[in-house]
């Protein structure tokens, strides 16, 4: 089984510029998040927790599509890549979630792995272009206004943040791993 390659504990910088700290603060939630789903068989990312049908696999595909969104649909305005462009998503909202249970744990831990890297690279790519105050083109909100790069980086350290705290639950009750950052 390939466990995902983010298990280190990034810090971010203390005193660094505001891009390097959102990128620190995003690469510390992944690498919390890598260890929270790290080293489990399929019965492990399939555990739930009391009555949420939440599991760590469903996590894993779930957190790789946002990855994709923010940093491909989001940021540069390009269609969903597969899978998530096969999928009717006003139909099946958790598609993802429900999907999971269906997919190795190799497969779900590469699929998170290849949309983190790439994550990584298009933010990276953006940033040099334009700065956090490169405009995202594939979104507007309510009043037609693109989302800032500083925006999308913020919405997505939300949602790592929002998901360890249920990976912390979860993954204590299958083998009780604690703890807030992974181990250096």
């Amino acid at each position: 089984m390939a466990e995902p390659k983010e298990q280190r504990s990034p810090k971010p910088p203390v005193a660094g510029d505001e891009a390097a700290m959102l990128l620190g603060y995003l690469e510390r939630q992944r690498a919390t998040f890598a260890w929270k789903v790290g080293g489990l068989d399929a019965a492990g990312l399939r555990a739930t927790l009391g009555p949420s049908p939440m599991t760590l696999g469903g996590m894993l595909k779930h957190m790789a599509r946002f990855e994709d969104g923010m940093s491909s649909v989001w940021l540069y305005g390009r269609p969903p890549s597969p899978p998530w462009d096969q999928v009717d998503w006003k139909a099946e909202h958790d598609w993802d979630w429900r999907t999971a249970a269906e997919d190795s744990p190799d497969e779900l831990y590469a699929l998170w792995r290849d949309a983190v890297a790439r994550s990584r690279e298009l933010f990276a790519a953006a940033l040099a272009e334009e700065g956090l105050e490169r405009p995202g083109i594939g979104v507007t909100n309510e009043h037609g206004e693109h989302p800032s790069l500083r925006f999308i980086l913020l919405n997505l350290i939300e949602e790592y943040a929002r998901h360890n705290g249920h990976a912390d639950l979860i993954r204590e009750s299958i083998d009780g791993l604690v703890g807030h950052d992974p181990p250096d």
